[in-house]
């Protein structure tokens, strides 16, 4: 594993653990030319991805773009980084263990906006509007009556 303070290519691990969900492990290293330490994970990959965007194009799913869109609509909300990694791991394992090759973006999506609304209605708020393209005001009160019993809370 590379250094990524320095650059040096042979660094040692000191610690690997389980995460708390058991699906990655998590290896505290060391890197002997500039003393840096830092931690990197290990994950199974069931299968090779490509996810089919709404214009027709392919792409390779890449676990750290849906980690990133979850933490932007996250950002500055009471969620743990802990909280964001169990939701990106679970999406990528239900998407993994679907059985298809080719995952429509939208099925992604969804399965983001259903985890952001258990997880933090504001974050899944955020998520929609980019992800359902919003335009005005009446988009977000719209979505709101419909998606959004806030009534009870």
């Amino acid at each position: 594993m590379r250094c990524p303070f320095c650059g040096n290519d042979e660094t040692s691990v000191k610690d690997s653990r389980p995460t708390e969900d058991s699906t990655s492990i998590r290896r505290r290293r060391l890197c002997p030319a500039c003393g840096a330490r830092f931690t990197t994970f290990e994950r199974v990959q069931l299968r090779e991805l490509t996810i089919l965007k709404k214009d027709g194009k392919r792409a390779t799913f890449e676990r750290e773009k849906l980690v990133k869109s979850i933490n932007i609509s996250c950002r500055k909300r009471p969620v743990n980084p802990d909280q964001i990694e169990l939701v990106a791991n679970s999406i990528q394992r239900r998407l993994e263990s679907s059985g298809e090759i080719e995952i429509p973006s939208k099925v992604v999506g969804e399965l983001v906006m259903d985890a952001l609304k258990e997880l933090d209605r504001v974050a899944y708020l955020r998520f929609a509007s980019v992800y359902k393209d919003f335009q005005e005001t009446d988009d977000f009160r719209k979505f709101i009556d419909s998606n959004l019993n806030l009534q009870n809370n």
